[in-house]
């Protein structure tokens, strides 16, 4: 596996490969966010195209990627998630992304962009913040951008967040993962990263509790689970129980899939569609391990 490069983050591009973006103000919110945490910003021409739900046509935003691999900024930020891209993943030419030195960054939709690029090229991409939702919105978290530019400068290390029913592991492998129904969307396709021995994360967002159980199984069932060294999960949010699920909530889906997999799952990752959000680096391994109520993710280990 390649590592992430460490550019001088002085420079982002912003790109729309999936959904439109409702409100263009958001964008010149965000590059001004950027600017403050000292970062130039170009915006892609097609960036704000509507067409249907999308930010333009799929050429239009397959020459939107293009153009990201040419320009000059060293950082590639998707401005929003939605849907949309995996429409384009048998049109990207993977190895000349892999090729462009640049680093990629979003989440959600831009799961299937991360996974992709590992699966065919073995290249790291960061799943992280957007344009839109983490700096363009009415406030910006301070500790979400402050964790995206040390890990684009490569000066985090060690990530630790509270995991208080967390199994006991310690373990290293390769960090992949992002949005649960991205990744199982990918089971079956030359898309999804054939990782074992991995540290696989999960989100989800507007799920309810048996439809995340019902793609985990999915990827039980293709394999994939078991060949983790644990799950590690996010946040899973926006959903709304009914009565008839009588005491049947997300716990009750972790309790399964802890039975059922037998694989060390760990909770509490600060990541998902919250505004508190890490930086995860797709494709690098890392370490893991569990203690005293904590996890900690270790991103750079020293000789």
């Amino acid at each position: 596996m390649s590592h992430i490069p460490h550019p001088d983050p002085r420079g982002i591009y912003l790109i729309s490969p999936s959904g439109a973006v409702a409100d263009p103000s958001t964008i010149e919110v965000a590059c001004q966010r950027l600017g403050e945490l000292g970062f130039a910003t170009a915006v892609d021409p097609a960036a704000l195209l509507v067409h249907e739900r999308f930010a333009g046509t799929d050429e239009q935003r397959l020459e939107g990627i293009q153009r990201a691999l040419k320009q000059e900024h060293p950082v590639v930020m998707a401005t929003r998630g939605g849907y949309g891209l995996s429409r384009l993943l048998g049109a990207i030419d993977w190895q000349a992304v892999a090729d462009s030195g640049k680093t990629f960054i979003g989440h959600s939709d831009f799961t299937v962009f991360n996974l992709a690029l590992l699966a065919r090229t073995g290249a790291t991409s960061l799943s992280g913040p957007s344009a839109v939702f983490d700096f363009g919105g009415k406030k910006m978290d301070d500790l979400t951008a402050d964790l995206c530019v040390e890990v684009l400068r490569g000066e985090l290390e060690i990530l630790s967040f509270e995991s208080p029913d967390s199994d006991p592991v310690d373990a290293r492998g390769v960090l992949w993962g992002g949005n649960l129904a991205m990744v199982a969307s990918l089971v079956g396709t030359p898309y999804l990263p054939r990782i074992r021995g991995g540290i696989l994360f999960l989100e989800d967002i507007s799920e309810h509790p048996f439809r995340i159980e019902r793609m985990l199984t999915q990827l039980w069932h293709a394999g994939v689970l078991e060949r983790q060294k644990a799950i590690v999960l996010g946040r899973f949010t926006d959903y709304r129980l009914a009565p008839h699920d009588n005491g049947y909530d997300l716990d009750s889906v972790v309790n399964w899939l802890r039975q059922t997999v037998k694989v060390p799952v760990v909770t509490g990752l600060p990541y998902g569609h919250v505004k508190v959000k890490a930086t995860l680096p797709v494709g690098k391994k890392v370490g893991l391990a569990t203690e005293d109520g904590m996890a900690y993710l270790v991103l750079h280990e020293h000789a």
